[in-house]
């Protein structure tokens, strides 16, 4: 009688609880599909451009000179620039060394281009690469004072 009474009460048991759930489809997630981003054209020599159009590439210019060579002098900067298609005709530099002959803080270096200067500056004085577009001077050059000259 104790096994049947068991018996009676598993099978109320039973019939009390609910269904087993039923595994329920997950939602679908769509994404909208990400957009490619346009390819980014290499700085490049706009002869016909403008000073300001030229800088991206006489930066680009610049800044591979000093990872080349960290401690690069005005000659470095002049070549690369000839290398890139600026005129060395169009170019000014200034002095690595001082009138004591020691190593300069920083130098300088600029191109004429289209009636306007490119000019930039590296050095630990400096605080690393830096470049600008200014007007020319009334003398026609980009730099003030007495550059070195480019006879290399």
């Amino acid at each position: 009688m104790l096994a049947l009474a068991a018996t009676a009460a598993m099978l109320a048991l039973t019939a009390c609880t609910s269904p087993a759930p039923q595994p329920t489809e997950l939602p679908t997630v769509t994404t909208a599909p990400t957009e490619t981003p346009a390819p980014v054209e290499p700085a490049a020599l706009k002869p016909d451009g403008t000073a300001a159009d030229n800088l991206p590439f006489f930066d680009s210019i610049a800044q591979s000179v000093v990872v080349a060579t960290p401690d690069a002098g005005g000659e470095a900067f002049i070549n690369a620039l000839v290398a890139a298609g600026f005129a060395k005709a169009d170019m000014e530099v200034g002095f690595d060394r001082t009138s004591v002959d020691l190593a300069a803080d920083s130098v300088q270096w600029s191109v004429r281009f289209n009636g306007e200067c490119l000019i930039g500056q590296f050095g630990p004085a400096s605080g690393g690469y830096h470049s600008i577009v200014t007007p020319l001077l009334a003398t026609g050059s980009c730099l003030i004072g007495t550059t070195r000259p480019i006879d290399w």
